[in-house]
């Protein structure tokens, strides 16, 4: 055996080994990756609380209201951007929550024209700067926290504080995210869209 064939078996062999301790390790390595995007806060006392658009399963607009009921605010904001058989994703999302037990009279429906969290953010901080807030909730499902707090800073006029509050994902375990489909491509998208706004802010791409 030549020694150009001894050092490719000899290579081969070690990346095997990385690769098996890799696999063999993955309980350890692998949930700080799903960890990282989340980036949420204890809440506290404010004027409103904001629900980013999104969610089809309704947990956001429910952790919402589980933040009124605790005091934590009086109003939600319900943001919307999508038409479902000609209701807005606001309205439905109101809907949803009426339907689960929660009053009504605490939700105000925000449509929206915006294809991305980096527009709804710019609309929303817009909005409660024109009513004079200086301190909302804003809930959003536990894998989109840090990707949407960077771009509200971003975006912000600085006249108002966000607090980021997570809403479950059931679709999504930081603990064991690479056991399903789902979670594996909720990660990878996340990633993608990380870079992206990264690309975005910096060079207005």
């Amino acid at each position: 055996m030549g020694a150009a064939l001894r050092r490719f078996f000899f290579i081969l062999i070690l990346l095997a080994c990385v690769a098996a301790g890799a696999y063999a390790a993955r309980d350890v390595w692998l949930p700080p990756m799903a960890h990282w995007v989340i980036e949420s806060h204890p809440p506290e006392k404010a004027e409103i609380i904001v629900v980013l658009a999104g969610d089809g399963y309704g947990r956001r607009i429910l952790r919402a209201v589980e933040l009124v009921e605790q005091g934590y605010a009086p109003r939600v904001l319900v943001n919307g951007s999508a038409e479902f058989y000609g209701l807005n994703e606001s309205q439905a999302a109101i809907d949803f929550a009426v339907q689960q037990g929660a009053p009504r009279k605490v939700f105000e429906a925000f449509p929206m024209e915006a294809d991305s969290t980096i527009e709804e953010a710019k609309i929303v901080d817009d909005e409660l700067t024109r009513r004079g807030v200086s301190k909302a909730l804003v809930v959003t499902s536990d894998f989109h926290t840090r990707r949407s707090r960077s771009l509200f800073e971003a975006r912000g006029s600085g006249k108002v504080k966000y607090v980021f509050v997570a809403s479950a994902y059931p679709e999504f375990d930081p603990e064991a995210w690479w056991h399903s489909r789902q979670g594996t491509k909720t990660l990878f998208l996340e990633y993608l869209k990380t870079v992206y706004t990264w690309f975005e802010l910096s060079f207005g791409a």
